[in-house]
């Protein structure tokens, strides 16, 4: 058990290069397995869900080296199971992506249901529908999806009732090597749909649209069992550094960015009058108007703006001048960082599917807990902010997305540290 400890409080300044984006590596080593082969990929970002993804790969035989500069290689030609029921599937979300690896390499597989972050009920209902409009049976058991395609998976057109990350990778990850042709409407636009996309077809698939919502996809039979890859970077971790910046009156260079990623972020913070300035892969925060402005901010899939910024945006309003509020749309139940802020000394009344912001209260330090990854996220900005101590426990879930999160805040300027509890 460790815990950060955060003395505020801080403004940041400095230079901050953001790693791989985790969203988009949890997709891409999955689809690694659809065909036997050798992958160089870079980028891959050290965080505790790739280290569970590492473990279950070496479970099953195949072979996983790490290299300099975050780049790993992949041997997968000796995986001979379709079974992935091992403890480490449990431990994160994206490992219900291998049921459509798998299925695609196999014509079945027998799957963990996901864990991850604690914040409400994350259905697989579209997976399943998707599996089953190409011709797979599923069922569920005892903690387990079984999937199988007796008589091989065959292209279709599959209309997802929702806008589904989760659900419109899987339905990739299988329709790659199906018969025929696929189509995905109201499908996912996120940039890490593009980027799985385009790992895929760096391997011979054949999927256009990614980034639209109609996505088409002509199966083929084999995929190349040999290809490079460069993993986009983290726009979440990128919009992560920006509103701690903003939080802080920090002076602070965003490096290693696609600021097209980040637009919906970057409108509100200039609505609210934070400086903003874009170049080719960087996005520079500085103090330009105090106090900011109050904000209105409506979570909406890509590109509206991220749930995954919002508990993050949340601590920043609370630095700001009136009430603002969030409306959350896609996880209805991650307001569970509210209570710890308001804890520090924030003034935040939830009622579900809104959070009205009450700004202007200052933050004192105070010991809190990570319930999920970006509410702990959302707790080391409130630290940044506040007077005095902040004891945040809880740490394995920021570890889950943040690399070395301590060492770059450190970086800033911020007066951080983590230790054993």
């Amino acid at each position: 058990m460790e815990k950060l400890i955060i003395q505020g409080p801080s403004s940041l300044a400095g230079n901050v290069f953001v790693g791989g984006f985790k969203n988009a590596a949890v997709a891409v080593l999955p689809a690694t397995i659809i065909q036997a082969g050798v992958y160089n990929l870079e980028n891959i970002p050290d965080i505790t869900d790739i280290d569970c993804i590492e473990t279950i790969f070496t479970k099953k035989g195949m072979e996983w080296k790490h290299h300099s500069n975050n780049t790993v290689t992949i041997d997968t030609r000796a995986l001979a199971t379709h079974d992935f029921t091992d403890d480490e599937m449990s431990n994160i979300r994206a490992s219900i992506y291998f049921a459509g690896a798998l299925l695609s390499r196999f014509g079945k597989a027998v799957v963990a249901l996901p864990g991850g972050c604690n914040f409400g009920e994350r259905p697989i209902d579209l997976h399943i529908k998707g599996f089953e409009a190409l011709g797979a049976v599923v069922r569920q058991e005892y903690g387990k999806l079984f999937v199988e395609a007796p008589n091989g998976l065959k292209g279709a057109s599959i209309y997802l009732d929702t806008v589904s990350v989760g659900a419109t990778v899987n339905i990739m990850l299988a329709a790659v090597r199906a018969t025929g042709s696929t189509t995905i409407e109201n499908a996912a636009k996120e940039p890490h749909i593009v980027d799985l996309a385009n790992f895929l077809n760096n391997m011979g698939a054949k999927i256009r649209g990614a980034g639209t919502d109609v996505i088409k996809i002509t199966g083929v039979s084999e995929l190349k069992g040999h290809t490079s890859y460069t993993i986009i970077q983290d726009m979440i971790e990128a919009g992560t550094f920006m509103i701690a910046a903003a939080a802080t009156r920090g002076n602070v260079f965003i490096r290693n960015v696609i600021p097209k990623h980040m637009e919906s972020l970057t409108a509100k913070l200039e609505e609210m009058g934070v400086g903003i300035d874009t170049g080719d892969d960087y996005i520079h925060v500085f103090p330009k108007e105090w106090p900011l402005g109050r904000a209105v901010i409506k979570t909406m899939p890509y590109p509206g703006f991220p749930t995954d910024l919002h508990p993050q945006m949340a601590t920043l309003l609370t630095q700001a001048q009136g009430d603002s509020t969030i409306k959350e749309t896609v996880w209805l139940t991650r307001f569970q960082y509210a209570n710890e802020l308001n804890r520090m000394g924030a003034n935040i009344d939830v009622n579900c599917p809104v959070a009205v912001i009450h700004g202007g209260e200052g933050l004192t330090g105070a010991p809190v807990s990570a319930s999920d990854l970006r509410a702990g996220a959302a707790l080391v900005i409130a630290g940044l902010c506040a007077q005095g101590t902040t004891a945040i426990s809880g740490v394995k879930y920021i570890d889950r997305g943040y690399e070395n999160l301590v060492d770059k805040f450190k970086h800033l300027g911020a007066d951080i540290e983590r230790v054993d509890d």
